[in-house]
């Protein structure tokens, strides 16, 4: 009996004092920059911290659809966590020169709201995240080749999000220039 009630107490002191499985305080989740998506924590200690006098370049490739249409697309939400993650690490806004490409199963997150809401019978939930996207300074574009196979008229796409020629030539051009990509 001692030794279970040693083997209990020992146990019980390392799940209470082991980070990993320990629930964050409340109040962790931050938004320093988009205030409607890309929730994170900082973690000033953690290892892999930026360097805030770089300027990072990165391709975002969104190409899955949303869950469902009444929701963020999570490649759009992983952007915005990104913009807030590199942020509250103090790397000023203008050092990211992030570009999303949006392709494939993705491409209905950036049609207008009346269109949006004309297929799916719902608001688009995209489109106040990617208006504080393009307002960070992140480049939104999407693929023509992909709004043309979805047989959208280019004028349903929203104001914020240019049209690419095509996400293919997006990617080996900004790849060439030295952009990192990011498939979501």
């Amino acid at each position: 009996m001692l030794k279970l009630r040693w083997l209990l107490a020992v146990l019980l002191g390392f799940f209470l004092s082991t980070p990993a499985l320990a629930s964050p305080p409340s109040g962790m989740w931050q938004n320093p920059v988009i205030k409607d998506a890309g929730a994170m924590h900082p973690l000033p200690n953690a290892a892999f911290q930026p360097d805030k006098t770089v300027i990072y370049k990165a391709l975002f490739s969104i190409t899955h659809e949303s869950k469902t249409p009444r929701e963020i697309n999570d490649g759009l939400d992983h952007v915005a966590r990104a913009v807030n993650v590199f942020v509250s690490a103090g790397v000023p806004l203008d050092h990211l020169k992030f570009v999303v490409i949006i392709h494939g199963g993705a491409t209905p997150i950036v049609l207008d709201n009346a269109h949006y809401k004309k297929q799916f019978g719902v608001d688009n939930p995209n489109l106040k995240v990617l208006s504080e996207l393009k307002t960070a300074g992140v480049e939104l574009a999407v693929c023509g080749q992909a709004v043309a196979g979805e047989d959208y008229d280019y004028s349903w796409v929203n104001p914020d999000v240019k049209i690419a020629l095509s996400a293919l030539s997006t990617i080996i051009i900004l790849q060439h220039d030295g952009y990192a990509l990011m498939p979501m």
